[in-house]
Order: C-alpha cells, then structure tokens, then sequence
C-alpha cells in the first residue's frame, strides 16, 4: 500500500469497533504507537461500523462481537458481503464461543482475545492487512478444535470427503494453514518457494470450494 503522490508507503487504516470506549481508547492506544498504522474512526456498534466502512475506507476492522443494536457477527457478515477484501480481526474475552466459529465461517482473518500481548496485536495486524489469517494459539485450540470435539456428523462427513480430493502435498498445505501458518512459514517448513505454497494454496481453495485460508481450516477441524 503505497501513496502514489510521495512514493512512500501509505499507513494501514484501521476501525475501532467496541461498545466499551476505553476498550478503544486502549486499542488506540497501542496502534497509534507504532509507525505505519493509523486509527482513522471509531464505532460503538455493528451499524454504526457499516456506516463508518463505508465512509472511511479502512484497511483493518478490530471487531468486537457481543454490541448493542447491531452484534459483531452480523455487521461482519454485512461488511464481508459488501467489502470482500476488507480484513476483519475478531476480538473476544471468551476461549470456546461458538459465535467465533460462526466469525471464523463468514471469513473475518484474525482471531485474537482481548488480552492478547500488543505485539501480537500488531502483527495480527500487519498480517491481516496482507491477507493472510492470524489465529493466536489459545483461539486456535480451543475455538476452531471446538468443530472437531463434536461436531455434526453430517459436516465431519462433508468435510472427510472433501479433503479426499486433495493431494499429499495439498493436505499438508492445508493442515499448516489449519494451524495458523502464513505462506511464508509454510514455504519453510517445507523447503519450498512461496509461489510453489501460493500455488498449492490456490488449488485447495478451489477443491475444497472454500472462498479463503479460513474456510480451509474450519474444514480441516472439522474433519478431524
């Protein structure tokens, strides 16, 4: 993301949404005080974040999920429908909720709970941005792996016949996005180049007709 009249790169834009203000102003806070990050509004609920989207163009949503008028969830749901680019980095104070896996299935990017360390935040973020996803390890077990614990039978079967479709090498790419992996952590731990893991990538999104990385690892919990 460069500014095409300096050259110079542009600062991610990011929204603030939560009903608590000082929840805000700590997440402001953190942000405001690395270079090449700038919170450009804030919003107190799920509509008033469609509005504010629409209005300034962020890069980056921080989405609180349990708000008033409009919850989380469903303005993410609206906000991915209508901006299927932007990132959205779920925030929540619960390690096993279901309504995160209900995030995790309409594509939001970043998982984090809320007392995630800030340098964690920040990378979240930069990843994000990006457009990879970012599973912090606590949510990663104890959210997605919830899917697999008891999941219904009908989707551990769907999901099973599914990654049948894939390759050996295919399967491993998907379990390493399964467990968080950016491509270039994949392209490491299986000493291969980034547009080989691109590649691979590419083609298990489209065999196992999933829209991004997230989809691929709510099938791959489940099918465990």
């Amino acid at each position: 993301m460069t500014d095409t009249a300096t050259g110079t790169p542009a600062p991610l834009r990011l929204l603030l949404v939560d009903d608590e203000s000082l929840v805000r102003a700590g997440l402001r806070l953190i942000i405001e005080g690395h270079r090449g990050l700038e919170v450009v509004g804030e919003a107190a609920d799920g509509a008033a974040a469609r509005a504010a989207v629409a209005q300034l163009d962020p890069h980056v949503v921080l989405m609180d999920i349990r708000m008033p008028t409009m919850d989380g969830l469903t303005a993410t749901g609206h906000l991915l429908r209508d901006h299927p680019d932007l990132g959205i980095i779920v925030l929540t104070t619960f390690d096993t909720d279901e309504l995160v896996l209900t995030a995790l299935r309409l594509g939001a990017r970043g998982f984090l709970l809320k007392d995630t360390p800030p340098d964690d935040l920040i990378t979240a973020i930069h990843r994000v941005a990006a457009g990879q996803v970012m599973l912090s390890p606590s949510v990663t077990r104890q959210l997605v792996a919830a899917v697999a614990q008891q999941p219904a039978p009908h989707r551990t079967a769907d999901a099973r016949a599914r990654l049948h479709r894939l390759s050996d090498r295919e399967r491993e790419i998907a379990d390493a996005v399964a467990d968080g992996l950016s491509n270039a952590e994949i392209a490491a731990k299986f000493f291969i180049s980034l547009s080989t893991v691109k590649t691979h990538t590419a083609r298990v999104l489209q065999k196992l007709d999933a829209e991004n990385r997230t989809q691929i690892a709510i099938c791959v919990h489940e099918a465990r």
